[in-house]
């Protein structure tokens, strides 16, 4: 039997993030849809995040005007197909190269074996402002 002090249930009655600890909770206020390099992501201020190798250099504040949804602690504006006045701000960390991907064919009986492997150029960088 469990003791008195052991709660199952949400640590909020905010059901969309119920397992998270309170401050982590005051936190998430504002988020955004944004497109970087083609691909769609769910950024937050304060985050880092890997993209695909952007051109501009270490250290450099890049800013990304192509906001497709923005979240500002429930008021959801959705773009169409961009948020007008959105953006967000990050400044690039550095560039690296991701983990090594492995290719391998094989057709059965026939004695064909290929292996093929890459590693993806990325930029590491850090959210620093989310406008809209």
């Amino acid at each position: 039997m469990p003791s008195e002090s052991f709660r199952a249930g949400p640590i909020s009655g905010n059901s969309k993030h119920s397992r998270l600890p309170e401050e982590i909770l005051k936190q998430i206020e504002m988020y955004a849809i944004v497109e970087i390099a083609g691909q769609q992501m769910k950024v937050e201020q304060g985050r880092k995040i890997y993209v695909h190798r952007l051109v501009n250099a270490e250290g450099e504040t890049v800013v990304f005007d192509k906001v497709l949804l923005v979240d500002n602690d429930g008021a959801v504006k959705v773009g169409a197909p961009v948020v007008e006045g959105a953006s967000v701000k990050v400044t690039v960390l550095e560039h690296v190269k991701g983990e090594k991907v492995l290719v391998f064919k094989k057709k059965r009986r026939k004695g064909y074996q290929k292996m093929n492997g890459h590693r993806q150029y990325m930029t590491k960088i850090q959210i620093e402002e989310v406008i809209g």
